[in-house]
């Protein structure tokens, strides 16, 4: 027995909220005959089910899946995360042959690779930045054609950490960082707890669980320190490490989020 019309939902909507792809790839994957539900085969967009079902995707769509892109980026200051603005270059033009780093299979060290670089054109396809940085930021982005991936990074339910080193002037108290730790509004909202770690008396590890616009600048504003530079070095388990800034490289299979 099925659940009443006004209790099911759309099927693109479902899959994107169960993390199987985005509403627009399941749209896509619709259309071409790749959808299962139950078992079924669904083609017709808009289609409504409840949200209880088997959804599974066919093999074109999965070998699809395999084969999206995620390119790590250490983006240097003056370069703008998503679209140019006047006077200053995307991120995105970072992502070329020259730039292209590889660790070393030891992992014992790294240096530029003098290998053939794997890009190719089809890369840069629907290839979006997921949790941007600020013209005067610094550190790890990560461009990505995998809306799961986005989703998990930067969607509205995401727990993934993201951290960073900022250097600060202005007396630094321990009321200051309680207040950066659990006590700062932005927006007429209360931000979600952070993790403040003092490393010096002019450096502090910010560990947020969110992306407001240019947060980490207004928080501190908010307690009167002024930021004299700050990093990003960590998204969930990817850290920034050896790799160069202004340089990129792939996400491996073998790393986790």
């Amino acid at each position: 027995m099925t659940n009443p019309p006004h209790l099911q939902v759309r099927l693109s909507k479902l899959m994107s909220e169960r993390g199987i792809c985005s509403r627009r790839e399941a749209e896509d994957y619709m259309v071409r005959g790749l959808v299962y539900v139950n078992g079924v085969l669904v083609t017709e967009l808009g289609t409504k089910v409840d949200p209880d079902v088997r959804i599974t995707l066919g093999s074109e769509a999965l070998q699809q899946q395999k084969s999206l892109v995620t390119i790590l980026v250490n983006k240097p200051i003056g370069y703008v995360s998503a679209q140019p603005e006047k006077g200053y270059k995307p991120a995105i033009e970072l992502i070329n042959e020259g730039n292209y780093f590889e660790e070393n299979q030891t992992r014992q060290g790294a240096s530029l690779s003098s290998r053939h670089c794997p890009l190719e054109k089809s890369h840069f396809e629907n290839l979006a930045v997921a949790g941007r940085l600020d013209i005067d930021s610094q550190g790890l982005l990560v461009f990505t054609q995998d809306g799961r991936l986005a989703k998990k990074l930067i969607g509205e339910n995401s727990q993934v950490e993201k951290e960073y080193l900022v250097r600060v002037s202005g007396e630094l108290t321990r009321e200051k960082i309680n207040l950066l730790e659990y006590g700062l509004e932005l927006d007429g909202k209360k931000l979600k707890p952070a993790v403040i770690e003092r490393i010096n008396p002019e450096q502090l590890r910010f560990i947020l669980k969110e992306g407001k616009k240019r947060q980490i600048r207004r928080m501190c504003d908010l307690v009167n320190l002024k930021i004299l530079g700050l990093k990003r070095v960590r998204i969930g388990k990817l850290r920034l490490g050896p790799l160069p800034e202004g340089c990129w490289r792939y996400l491996s299979p073998f790393e986790e989020i």
